[in-house]
């Protein structure tokens, strides 16, 4: 059995209208999920075939919580998708003023950076808190990773925005080769 901490204000989202996002994962993932909303724990109780349903559904759960949208969070349940979880402490310190300013570098100029990011390697950014959810196909995911790590290390955005770009170009190269090679 797995349990997840949620944020106690995200439990609404995990439940959803009625139980339907509850509902949804449960038939999804095919796992029992039991929310305690009073300490804000869901627990996990594997019920299908798959031996890591109890994890993806883990990995669905905790996606929701750092303000990943339930739909999209679902696609964790196909393997070649991934979720990282930055934690801004570990790269900026304690300092809540160089938090709020390396998630403004993140962000970016009317969400600009994030979206230009996003646009990138297609990957889902969401910021909540000290942390930077990043959800998308492993690869680019990683990429987006990376990317909101140099920015909250505080390298300049021209920076990081030439070395994505060049990642993310060498990265679709690639996977046209690949894919004329399995033809």
């Amino acid at each position: 059995m797995e349990y997840v901490r949620i944020a106690e204000n995200r439990i609404g989202t995990v439940i959803g209208k009625k139980g339907e996002i509850k509902d949804k994962i449960e038939k999804a993932l095919e796992v029992k999920l039991e929310v305690n909303s009073g300490e804000g724990v869901v627990h996990i109780e594997n019920k299908g075939d798959d031996p890591l349903g109890g994890w993806k559904a883990r990995d669905v759960i905790q996606a929701i919580s750092y303000g990943i949208k339930p739909d999209t969070a679902l696609r964790l349940r196909n393997d070649s998708y991934q979720l990282f979880i930055v934690n801004l402490c570990d790269i900026v310190g304690r300092s809540k003023k160089g938090i709020i300013r390396q998630k403004a570098r993140i962000i970016g100029r009317d969400g600009k950076t994030k979206d230009h990011i996003t646009e990138l390697t297609g990957a889902v950014i969401s910021i909540r808190g000290k942390h930077v959810a990043i959800l998308g196909h492993a690869d680019d995911a990683y990429l987006a990773k990376e990317a909101v790590e140099a920015l909250a290390s505080g390298l300049p955005h021209s920076v990081v925005y030439k070395s994505l770009e060049k990642k993310c170009a060498e990265q679709k190269r690639k996977n046209t080769v690949e894919m004329w090679r399995k033809r």
